[in-house]
């Protein structure tokens, strides 16, 4: 069952603020007649870069993992290995495939964590719990 991420305007209003930023400074070094080009293009590429991430962010349970999409950022976590999901918590450090703050810190094998944040945790919550019911919610 595939989970898309919630957004929150915070992160919708840095990603348009960087984006505008962008486009300013890529105006403003053609007005200047600096070199421009190869500024412009990595600018561009960061803002597309930015875009992907905001519109390809998901979540996929299968019967055996968790896989985890934002943009160029995959990976997958077996279900089994789950051990504990903490929910509407906001994990500052670490692995954080997500758009939005309270969302779910899924603990799994020894140390391992990781912060996500599907549109409803309710939801994801009761599909992990039919897949590994041995998952402590907290």
């Amino acid at each position: 069952m595939k989970f898309t991420s919630r957004k929150d305007i915070l992160f919708t209003s840095l990603l348009l603020g960087v984006i505008v930023l962008f486009v300013g400074l890529i105006f403003l070094l053609i007005y200047q007649g600096k070199d421009w080009f190869w500024a412009s293009l990595w600018l561009i590429t960061l803002s597309i870069l930015l875009l992907w991430i905001y519109f390809d962010t998901s979540y996929v349970l299968t019967n055996r993992h968790l896989i985890y999409k934002s943009g160029p950022i995959i990976g997958k976590i077996i279900i089994a290995d789950i051990r504990e999901v903490e929910v509407n918590k906001t994990l500052y450090v670490g692995i954080k495939p997500a758009l939005a703050r309270k969302g779910l810190i899924i603990k799994y094998n020894k140390y391992d964590e990781i912060y996500i944040s599907p549109k409803t945790n309710e939801s994801f919550i009761k599909k992990l719990l039919e897949l590994n019911g041995e998952v402590k919610v907290s």
